[in-house]
């Protein structure tokens, strides 16, 4: 099924020269896996929304009552 938009952009590529035609699909390839990552990303964050305010919360508390220590990034490593 092909909708208006989708056949209007078939149009246009089809009246470039070939050339051209190779570099705007290899854009638009680029540019729909970048926002099929976005999608991905968003999903995710939205999945686990609730867990990260319910971590932040813990370490504000966690702080405040002076149990937090810093962090030492070397370990990280």
């Amino acid at each position: 099924m092909s909708s208006p938009a989708i056949q209007d952009l078939v149009n246009l590529v089809e009246s470039l020269p070939d050339t051209v035609q190779i570099q705007v699909i290899s854009h638009l390839r680029e540019y729909i896996a970048d926002l099929q990552d976005e999608q991905r990303w968003d999903t995710a964050f939205n999945r686990t929304k609730s867990a990260l305010v319910a971590a932040a919360r813990q370490a504000k508390q966690q702080r405040a009552a002076g149990q937090a220590t810093p962090i030492n990034y070397n370990q990280l490593l």
